[in-house]
């Protein structure tokens, strides 16, 4: 059966690493001679890429996979394969609750999907779930020839309350440097010009590698810094407890290094983040905003809130949106509790109300999105380098990229995708800005 399969359909959930994973996932897939479907309806292999952070990406995938399921008992020989945070958290129980499941596996074990496909034949249900290595291993089919995710850790050793990251993805594993240095060096001579860093808590690399290797992640930057024809070195994301003096300096003072850092807080409140098991509390985070602000001064800085953890009070919820309005930042994802299976914080008592909830939620939301509006005036009247990923979305006659500050911004112009180009900045919102391209100081076509 599995040597009849000649087409594929992937659908990804989350995050941006599992963005890297499916990358990696597709590349496989080309490499043993199967094509991508355009429709799931159309494909041999149907797979999904989960994700296990937030009930909303459960349910969705849940619904999805109904789908494929009648699929497959319109034609059984269908290979159905669900990889990812979701497979790996449910490992004992999926194929006992979606029987028409062929193949599950979890982040460390995508190169397994190669072995099962070039089978004789499937003949019973496979799974595999221990984490063996990087799917940076693999070959990957970027979305655009300029833009790459570099993974350099799996896993995470935190232990936040509400998370099921360390369940799914393991304890914290970092590639070797030389590893990581070498993949850059074949981006750039792919012609890649912006690589985004890819680990579950990035600034604390390095500190599981042997002493020889061993080196810290400002020091890694560096030396990806210098690798010719990189030109923008974005990553995420760093835990605030590990958001130290020399990777702020990096932003500083690294040419690539862009003004952006995602720092997530979750809770503005120092007694929930106890509760939240997240190692700092308010002050110690607005510390670590102060030393961004006086080394940088014009980074932008986004974050992560959570609304409605268990036994957030009023009053708690008053002090998330009194640090909003103090650190203002630049963009915020904030999300409604959801309690998942084998957390801490899916047992605790004084869970709050679901209705309290989304109306803490609406506050929250019109709150950051007027701080963001705010500060996306300072850019009104500059001219900013934009990194050209295509037409833009909502009016293909003109054109959309993303700034250093990792703004995304709408324009007029003939700049071709891959190019950086100098655009003066006319309009902002809280999401996007507009301008026009400066003709005259286009920076040149990538390779």
């Amino acid at each position: 059966m599995a040597r009849a399969a000649r087409t594929f359909h992937l659908t990804t959930f989350g995050c941006q690493m599992n963005e890297h994973d499916s990358e990696r996932i597709k590349g496989l897939l080309r490499a043993l001679g199967l094509r991508e479907a355009a429709a799931r309806s159309d494909a041999d292999v149907i797979l999904f890429n989960t994700c296990s952070i937030r009930e909303s990406a459960d349910q969705r995938f849940i619904g999805h996979l109904g789908e494929a399921k009648r699929l497959k008992s319109e034609r059984p020989e269908r290979i159905v394969a669900v990889g990812g945070c979701w497979a790996q958290s449910m490992r004992e129980q999926v194929f006992e609750m979606f029987p028409f499941v062929d193949v599950a596996f979890g982040p460390g074990q995508i190169h397994k999907l190669g072995e099962v496909l070039v089978r004789d034949s499937l003949e019973a249900q496979a799974g595999f779930f221990e984490f063996e290595d990087f799917s940076a291993h693999l070959p990957a089919e970027r979305a655009r020839p300029f833009q790459a995710w570099v993974q350099i850790s799996q896993g995470c050793n935190c232990v936040c309350s509400y998370c099921i990251v360390p369940q799914t993805r393991g304890r914290e594993v970092s590639r070797p440097p030389q590893e990581i240095v070498a993949e850059v060096e074949q981006l750039a001579r792919e012609g890649v010009r912006e690589i985004t860093l890819l680990g579950q808590n990035v600034c604390s690399y390095g500190r599981d590698l042997p002493r020889g290797q061993r080196i810290t992640f400002a020091e890694l930057l560096a030396r990806l810094d210098a690798i010719e024809g990189i030109e923008r070195i974005r990553y995420t994301s760093p835990h605030p407890k590990d958001i130290r003096e020399d990777v702020v300096r990096a932003h500083a003072e690294l040419a690539s290094v862009c003004e952006h850092i995602h720092l997530p807080v979750q809770s503005g409140s120092s007694r929930i983040l106890k509760r939240m098991r997240r190692t700092y509390d308010r002050q110690r985070y607005l510390d670590r905003v102060a030393m961004i602000r006086g080394l940088v001064p014009d980074c932008s800085i986004t974050t992560d809130i959570i609304v409605g953890f268990p036994g957030e009070t009023e009053e708690d919820f008053e002090e998330t949106l009194s640090l909003v309005e103090e650190v203002r930042f630049d963009g915020a994802f904030t999300f409604i509790f959801s309690p998942r299976r084998g957390t801490e914080a899916a047992e605790m008592p004084d869970q709050v109300p679901h209705p309290v909830k989304r109306e803490r939620m609406a506050r929250l939301v019109e709150l950051t999105q007027r701080v963001a509006r705010e500060r996306a005036q300072r850019f009104v009247g500059r001219t900013l380098e934009v990194l050209v990923e295509g037409p833009s979305r909502t009016d293909p006659e003109r054109l959309r990229g993303r700034t250093r500050h990792n703004k995304t911004v709408n324009f007029d112009g003939v700049a071709q995708a891959g190019e950086l180009a100098r655009v003066r900045i006319a309009s902002a919102t809280s999401t996007t800005l507009s301008g026009e391209e400066v003709l005259m100081a286009r920076l040149g076509v990538a390779s």
